[in-house]
């Protein structure tokens, strides 16, 4: 749109110049009638002649009538003298204007000329502007079907220097993309030995786990072109679009010998083929075969590997993952305590640091995290210091920078009134409590009733160390912990609030992945879920694997999970009344308790089950 407005004012533009040059010079030459020495002494004497300019032996004459009339004079004396002896009027003489000028100025023959080539000089310009806009619009034609990757390492644009020492965390992941690193630097060192390099890597991890930091850093650690790419690009309304621009990708790889290519979010487009809205000459169908079809068509010493990311694999067709293709599948959890530690070093170089900051507690407090998420910890941290006006990063930032990436920021202008206070405040208590005299829960670390987000208020418990696999004591303790808020509420006051919706959600959502997904409950080592098949013309039939019958046993194995957290939670707040109010009426006045002051309350009882 931008294009088409700034052609069309510039065709405007054009034609206000014709017009201008036009009308300057329309009046330019006039026509010229031929005068004789003695009609120009008539015409003197008559009073009919304004000015005379003199050109050497050339005369203008320009009448009062505003015509110009042309002259010769004698070459061997002045006009006035010629003019004196053919019988002028001296007095009328005396009223005419006589100018000297040089003869041939450069204006006495540049107009003229100007005035014939200008319009014709105009009109071409204007037919090449126009040739010039077909030729774009051709290029643009074809230019649709080409590829347009960020090319990274030699000869890249983008120099951003990444390195794996720059990534913390993900030590068998750096080992398994070091390996083809070094293929593409030494691939003779593999080829005689047999060995071949994967065509294809797949980097399979959550979100913010470092898929496109690491793809990053393997484009400078290789030292070779490296074309990066999201799968979002190939797919196009208009078919075969997205088939060619993957064709184009792989002939620009191959162009620069040894490279790599990396599809970021390659579950845009390879997602299970199956029955689509047209069949199958689906467009984002093509544009997978095409991929399979290119992957299918790198040489073994031909130095091209492919890489990928996603966060879905479930998805992708299983001819993606085929061995030949994707057939290195590289996994990236989430950091450990320590592997958090080393990521948030890693992030807070270069940033000024007060003596108190203690990166081993952050990464106590932030199970869960992924690299991404801890970067911007500290970079929330930085703006809080920032805004305060200090000169350095303090723990009190990072630590409050924590509870903003988690929860969001502190909801300053909604004051909760004192009711909603003391509610809030018996709830979280709840939480706590039970959370404490559990020993399958996790330790409270934090618990606040500042609004942040949509929560009114909020307890963070930390775990003692990192767990890969969960029991079902633990899923149960977890359940009595979530419900501890609704049973304090029902304990004080009678009645409940809003407040609970949450945790009842979580708590029935925990409920029935213990019963449908990991066989916890008395119906036995089933699961049981939901299935999809997609129909003709793209329509989803949703149905479940199994009976009416036994939908009614799960809804009471999930009312029994509930019921049972619910008796759990309420027996222990009953016992611990006098702490749950201590504990309540120190959080109206203080707002926010740390975990020192927390386990003082509650006297590091010991934790029973």
């Amino acid at each position: 749109m931008n294009e088409l407005v700034k052609n069309f004012f510039l065709v405007v533009l054009i034609f206000i110049s014709l017009s201008l040059l036009f009308s300057l010079f329309s009046k330019y030459p006039q026509q010229r009638k031929a005068v004789s020495l003695s009609e120009l002494v008539f015409q003197i004497n008559e009073g009919r002649v304004k000015q005379i300019s003199v050109f050497g032996d050339d005369i203008l004459v320009y009448f009062q009538d505003d015509s110009i009339g042309v002259a010769k004079k004698e070459p061997e004396s002045s006009l006035s003298q010629s003019l004196i002896n053919l019988g002028v009027d001296k007095e009328k003489l005396k009223e005419v204007q006589i100018r000297v000028e040089k003869k041939d100025t450069i204006f006495s023959w540049l107009i003229p000329i100007l005035y014939i080539l200008s319009p014709i000089i105009l009109f071409f310009v204007f037919l090449w502007f126009l040739s010039r806009q077909a030729r774009t619009g051709a290029n643009q034609i074809f230019d649709f079907t080409r590829a347009r990757p960020r090319l990274f390492g030699p000869g890249g644009q983008i120099k951003e220097k990444v390195t794996f020492n720059d990534i913390g965390g993900l030590k068998e992941a750096k080992e398994e993309l070091k390996e083809v690193i070094d293929f593409l630097k030494n691939p003779r060192k593999y080829l005689e030995l047999g060995a071949k390099i994967p065509r294809g890597v797949l980097l399979i991890g959550p979100p913010g786990s470092g898929k496109t930091l690491l793809a990053k850093a393997i484009a400078c650690e290789a030292e070779v072109p490296f074309f990066s790419i999201s799968g979002s690009e190939f797919v196009e309304l208009f078919v075969g679009v997205g088939s060619a621009r993957i064709r184009n990708l792989f002939q620009e790889a191959r162009r620069a010998g040894r490279a790599i290519i990396f599809i970021d979010e390659i579950d845009s487009i390879g997602k299970i083929r199956g029955v689509g809205i047209t069949g199958g000459h689906e467009e984002r169908e093509q544009t997978l075969n095409q991929l399979l079809s290119e992957m299918d068509g790198i040489g073994r010493e031909e130095g091209l590997v492919v890489l990928a990311s996603t966060n879905r694999p479930e998805l992708l067709d299983p001819a993606l993952l085929r061995p030949g293709r994707f057939d290195r599948r590289i996994v990236l959890d989430l950091p450990d305590i320590k592997e958090r530690e080393e990521i948030l070093k890693i992030h807070c170089r270069g940033k000024p640091l007060a003596l108190n900051v203690n990166l081993k507690e952050i990464a106590e407090r932030t199970p869960g995290f992924s690299g991404a998420d801890l970067a911007n910890v500290v970079n929330e941290a930085a703006l809080l210091a920032a805004r305060r006006g200090k000169k350095q990063i303090f723990q009190e930032e990072i630590l409050e920078a924590i509870d903003k990436v988690l929860l969001g920021p502190e909801r300053k202008s909604h004051l909760l009134t004192k009711k909603e206070k003391e509610i809030a405040a018996y709830h979280e208590a709840g939480h706590a409590i039970v959370s404490a005299f559990l020993k399958e829960a996790e330790p409270v670390r934090k618990i606040s009733i500042i609004p942040r987000g949509l929560a009114a208020g909020y307890t963070l418990k930390s775990p003692s160390e990192e767990r890969r696999i969960r029991t079902k004591s633990e899923f149960l303790a977890e359940m009595a912990t979530l419900l501890g808020g609704y049973c304090a509420e029902l304990l004080k006051f009678g009645e409940i609030s809003t407040g609970a919706a949450n945790d009842l959600e979580r708590a029935t959502d925990l409920a029935k992945r213990l019963v449908m997904e990991y066989g916890m409950s008395s119906l036995g080592p089933i699961t049981f879920g939901r299935k999809e098949e997609l129909m003709f013309l793209g329509v989803k039939e949703i149905y479940r694997d199994f009976s009416e019958k036994i939908a009614e046993k799960i809804d009471k194995e999930v009312e029994k999970f509930i019921k049972n957290a619910q008796n759990r939670a309420m027996g222990i707040l009953k016992k611990k009344r006098k702490i749950l109010e201590n504990l309540a009426k120190r959080l109206i006045e203080a707002e926010t308790i740390e975990r020192e002051e927390f386990e003082r309350i509650v006297g590091k009882a010991p934790r029973k089950g």
